[in-house]
């Protein structure tokens, strides 16, 4: 089960489990995106994700991890990751990062998306795009990558693309590098980690078995961060706003499925010139 660096490689039977953990997140962040909107409170979010673990008989992975106090992670404008709900009311215009996880038999699945509210800043949008494209990207490099290390060469390509197309104005995304993907299975948090960015060492090899959490975070000033005095919410150091997309993939031996998503990518991977494998029943 275990192989290099304790990297947890899932039998067939156990990325069916983590499909049904996958459709749950699903099933919540689409409730939440459909219903975020200002006047509602971060709390009010995290009320409606919980609503719908609850309903669907699964358990959330957030509540309680490390003393973690809520369902979702819900981060606003400057928050890049780890906001922790509350009283704080929604604003148009704001950015909000949701993230959510959900246990199924003891497998966990794990996505976020980001959401700009009402008469949003165009830049806010454009950022929010180039952190989606950034983690498809990374997504279809697992289908045809060789190592570990060419999802981050394939999110920070995408990010320079975005930016050679003029969005954000001639200035420069940050990219997040101290939070990063990460292996996912019978924990939320498992080795190996999925790199955002370039490194020296392209990692393990990509194997079937593998499952991995795929989640670029982007700002739009400087990367530097800083962590709130409530230990869990991350900042940027510059007050820029940020955006954080992430699905949870499963390697399997005809490529690759991605288990937090209604169509497992097939959309979106397709205009990458990725066929998803069939998920196996």
């Amino acid at each position: 089960m275990f192989g290099r660096d304790k990297i947890e490689y899932k039998t067939t039977d156990q990325v069916r489990l983590m499909r049904r953990a996958g459709l749950v997140v699903a099933d919540a962040l689409t409730a939440v995106r459909a219903q975020a909107r200002p006047g509602l409170t971060t709390s009010d979010l995290d009320a409606i994700a919980a609503d719908v673990i609850r309903a669907a008989g699964a358990t959330p992975s957030f509540l309680g991890y490390d003393g973690y106090p809520a369902t979702l992670c819900v981060s606003v404008n400057d928050e890049i990751v780890h906001g922790i709900p509350g009283a704080r009311v929604l604003e148009a215009g704001d950015v909000v990062s949701i993230d959510c996880g959900a246990i199924v038999e003891g497998w966990h699945g794990d996505s976020a998306l980001t959401v700009v509210l009402a008469d949003a800043d165009p830049l806010d949008v454009e950022l929010s795009a180039a952190t989606e494209d950034a983690m498809w990207a990374g997504i279809a490099a697992l289908a045809t990558g060789d190592r570990l290390g060419d999802v981050g060469e394939a999110v920070e390509t995408s990010v320079d693309a975005a930016q050679a197309a003029g969005v954000n104005r001639g200035a420069r995304y940050g990219v997040v590098e101290e939070y990063v993907g990460h292996g996912i299975g019978t924990a939320m948090h498992q080795p190996p980690d999925v790199l955002n960015y370039r490194a020296r060492d392209r990692g393990p090899r990509l194997r079937p078995g593998m499952c991995l959490a795929v989640e670029p975070m982007l700002v739009r000033g400087a990367r530097t961060t800083q962590v709130l005095e409530d230990d869990w919410t991350v900042v940027t150091d510059d007050g820029s706003r940020a955006a954080h997309w992430e699905h949870t993939v499963a390697l399997l031996e005809g490529g690759i499925w991605v288990l937090t998503a209604a169509d497992g990518g097939a959309a979106r991977l397709a205009a990458l010139g990725v066929t998803i494998a069939p998920l196996p029943s």
